[in-house]
């Protein structure tokens, strides 16, 4: 049947309201390629806009999170008020979709649906064993191998891909991101000379302040050629030759010797769950004695499963998220002792609303850079990060551990007033 062709009112209508049940809201309105709609047609919530039969088609074909992620990429399926819209499904009852799901079925087969399970071109296609090195690099490629300038738009001056740290709701985002560059070299309390490595360290913003502002030896390992690519050049433009270096290298490969301090900040959400046990291993045994180290990652609600299929398609494959508890207990479990943890969950929120504002600003641009369904993707992936943040589907947790002295020796002072002072403490000559 052509685009164009009528279809039965009651069809639209019976979609609506099976949707309606599921949602638990009648304040939204539905829109069909004909030209037919339903719903509240003042002031909706949202509004679904289906532009073809084709996003039915995609709705059907795989699970509901990859299915629409295919349909809105593709374009068929457009959200006007996107925000509210995940907002309102973000946490939806399992329970009830899977008891209105035979209604679901027989509405969309009623509108002429086929399933339509085929991959599109912007989905992550890897190869090997889960979490072998090989594997890992490819899936850490298929993110961050895209243009910078593509992730500039966004991510603000510092090029850091990860929470920001407001001190209120209105500072702006380059300045909460300079404070949670600071706030993680506090928590380490680095000192002049000492070798600090930052694993995955992403585009260089923590490795570049570290030794600018705290006078230590940064080393960044990061397994994204066009990263370390980047970071080289800003090596160079910032004069931290002999300073800061930012490697094409493994956690798990050899890295010359131990380092006073250690930061993760976002990896950890790659190294997936059966793998966590050797990562602390290897983190500890980077560390000398009484060595700090901070592990910064994205956490989820104990027994939620993995990352969702639309994330592990198009944005992390093979991305687990931990919670919390057992990340403390894989720390411990390698012979590390934790001293503090801080959840920043409502700091990422406001950074996601931040990225998505400027990428939305800068919609063109972006489109130019990687293309109409990737720049889809990602404003997809940060609006409905930035949802279950804010609804706590999702959490942030900085945990702060050492490794103990030959007789216990931390190395931690007894209380962290010094995390918070007004100024910062940068290094005499530095």
């Amino acid at each position: 049947m052509k685009p164009s062709a009528s279809v039965d009112p009651g069809a639209t209508r019976r979609l609506f309201s099976v949707l309606t049940a599921i949602w638990d809201t009648d304040r939204w309105r539905l829109e069909l390629w004909d030209g037919s709609s339903a719903g509240e047609s003042e002031t909706p919530e949202f509004v679904l806009r289906f532009r073809s039969r084709r996003a039915l088609d995609r709705l059907l074909g795989d699970l509901p999170d990859r299915g629409f992620g295919r349909a809105y990429v593709e374009g068929s399926l457009e959200v006007e008020s996107l925000h509210a819209f995940l907002g309102r499904v973000n946490d939806l009852s399992m329970s009830r979709m899977a008891r209105l799901l035979p209604r679901i079925l027989t509405t969309a087969l009623a509108l002429g649906a086929r399933p339509d399970p085929r991959r599109i071109r912007v989905e992550a296609r890897l190869r090997g064993r889960l979490h072998s090195r090989a594997r890992d690099s490819e899936a850490i490629r298929h993110h961050y191998d895209q243009p910078p300038e593509f992730y500039r738009l966004f991510l603000g001056r510092t090029l850091t891909y990860s929470c920001a740290y407001f001190e209120t709701p209105d500072t702006d985002l380059d300045t909460a991101q300079e404070a949670k560059l600071e706030l993680v070299c506090r928590k380490l309390r680095l000192r002049p000379g000492e070798r600090f490595l930052d694993i995955g360290c992403g585009w260089g913003s923590l490795v570049f302040h570290a030794a600018q502002h705290w006078g230590v030896q940064a080393l960044g390992i990061t397994a994204s050629p066009r990263q370390v690519e980047w970071a080289a050049e800003q090596v160079r433009t910032l004069g931290l030759e002999g300073k800061a270096e930012v490697r094409l290298a493994d956690y798990r490969d050899g890295l010359d010797g131990e380092f006073d301090a250690v930061a993760s900040v976002g990896m950890v959400e790659h190294v997936g769950r059966r793998a966590m046990a050797g990562y602390c291993d290897a983190v500890r045994g980077l560390l000398r004695p009484a060595g700090r180290a901070l592990i910064h990652g994205i956490t989820t609600r104990p027994g939620a499963d993995g990352i969702g299929a639309f994330l592990n398609s198009f944005v992390f494959p093979d991305g687990e998220l931990q919670e919390v508890g057992s990340m403390v207990t894989a720390l411990q479990a390698a012979g590390l002792e934790v001293r503090d943890l801080e959840n920043l969950r409502e700091h990422y929120a406001l950074t996601l609303r931040a990225w998505v504002e400027r990428l939305e600003a800068g919609w063109d641009e972006a489109v130019a850079l990687v293309g109409l369904q990737r720049a889809r993707v990602w404003k997809l992936y940060m609006s409905g990060s930035r949802v279950g943040f804010e609804q706590g589907t999702v959490a942030v947790h900085q945990v702060l551990a050492v490794r103990q002295g030959g007789r216990g020796e931390s190395g931690v002072p007894l209380i962290r007033a010094d995390w918070y002072l007004a100024e910062r403490r940068s290094p005499v000559g530095v």
